[in-house]
């Protein structure tokens, strides 16, 4: 009791600790995790591509450490929040959130958030690998928005206002350097804007008391040409071919990254917990690479000279069935991705004869699991993913690539 006695100093001392750090709140999850793979040294999206010669592995996914700091006024109303998030695994340790936000409280409609933090873009972006109910995100997330965070300031209108009737509609704003965490530093000055205007769960009368959510994204953004070579898919007289422009005017030239996506939830509550579906649908234009239709974190170099950027129209899309089995504990989970990196061609239209590489391969997954949560700090999950890429006429591509993947994961948080 000495230590809260006001009347000594160490008791003072430690009041105001108390006062201060009350507003604290530390979390933390480790993933570790056994996967098999049909074939050796095999590229995947489910936690990385294998070694050559290994198609299983232990490993450690994610090993996340949290700290969130909320500061209030007199009136107990949020005036600043700050969170810095790490992951460290053995491949070592980096950040993966750093950052502040301050809230408006006259009207309170408005936040602003400033440093490193998740993209305000669609729904499977911006939920938490501690939450998710697959092992990953889809391929497109992945390749679109490679580690889904990005530096930059974003502001955020919501009614903060009890019992208004717009509480339940949000919408983001924000503007990033547009490689995100893929690279150390900002290669060009050009930066990237994303909006979302979301809703937030609202239970809907015609749906028996079910819960509906959605949201709407807009990217509009690219990567400044330090090449005067742009290659882009056009029609010839024998079909579609990868083109190159040489055009001087094409150094310094945005080369777009522009997309457009919409998402809805559905969450249908029963005596034994829940069903839930979800649909997220994503097109636009990406800017990449030869070899990949991934967001580059460095500009691409080879030996020296910068290489050429390729557009592709891309489209794809995910869609999520979740069943409670009887109890909350025990949980079916069915998933649908596609993601087409180049809706202009496909089959045997894709060769190297006209300039296309596996980087313009559509690709489809099935991924289905089971997922035990043993009590609020541990999780397991088991799941298979039946990963399918279109027969092409590329070398290495004529037919569907043994890549399907076996994950079976552990998950402790607090």
């Amino acid at each position: 009791m000495d230590l809260v006695d006001t009347t000594n100093q160490m008791g003072k001392g430690m009041l105001s600790i108390y006062e201060r750090y009350d507003r604290v709140r530390m979390s933390g999850y480790i993933q570790p995790q056994f996967q098999y793979i049909k074939t050796k040294g095999a590229e995947s999206y489910n936690g990385g591509n294998f070694p050559e010669l290994s198609n299983n592995r232990f490993m450690l996914r994610r090993g996340r450490l949290r700290v969130d700091y909320a500061h209030l006024n007199d009136r107990r109303e949020p005036t600043s929040y700050f969170v810095f998030q790490f992951d460290g695994t053995e491949r070592g340790v980096v950040i993966r959130d750093f950052w502040g936000r301050f809230y408006e409280n006259k009207l309170k409609l408005f936040s602003l958030t400033t440093g490193m933090f998740a993209r305000p873009f669609g729904y499977e972006v911006n939920l938490s690998s501690a939450n998710r109910e697959t092992p990953e995100r889809g391929r497109m997330s992945q390749i679109l928005m490679k580690t889904e965070r990005d530096i930059g300031v974003m502001l955020t209108v919501t009614d903060r206002n009890k019992d208004s009737k717009w509480a339940s509609v949000k919408f983001d704003l924000g503007v990033f350097n547009g490689q995100g965490m893929a690279g150390p530093v900002d290669y060009d000055s050009h930066k990237d804007v994303i909006a979302r205007l979301s809703l937030k769960p609202v239970k809907m009368a015609g749906l028996s008391g079910g819960l509906l959510s959605a949201g709407v994204s807009g990217y509009a953004g690219g990567i400044v040409s330090q090449s005067e070579v742009l290659y882009k898919t056009v029609s010839q007289k024998n079909g579609f071919a990868m083109i190159k422009d040489s055009s001087r005017s094409n150094y310094g030239k945005l080369a777009p990254r522009n997309y457009a996506g919409a998402d809805v939830q559905l969450v249908f509550p029963n005596r034994r917990g829940e069903t839930e579906f979800r649909a997220e649908y994503i097109r636009g234009k990406q800017t990449a690479t030869l070899a990949s239709s991934e967001t580059p974190g460095v500009y691409p170099v080879t030996n020296g000279l910068k290489d050429p950027l390729y557009t592709r129209n891309f489209d794809g899309a995910y869609f999520y069935f979740l069943q409670n089995l009887g109890s909350e504990e025990h949980q079916f989970v069915a998933k649908y991705d596609w993601y087409d990196p180049n809706k202009k061609v496909s089959g045997m239209e894709i060769s190297e004869a006209a300039g296309f590489s596996k980087a313009d391969l559509e690709y489809h997954t099935i991924s289905m699991g089971y997922v035990y949560y043993a009590n609020t700090s541990l999780k397991f999950m088991f799941f298979y993913d039946f990963v399918r890429n279109e027969k092409s006429g590329l070398a290495a591509f004529g037919e569907d690539v043994a890549d399907d993947v076996l994950t079976c994961r552990v998950q402790y948080n607090f």
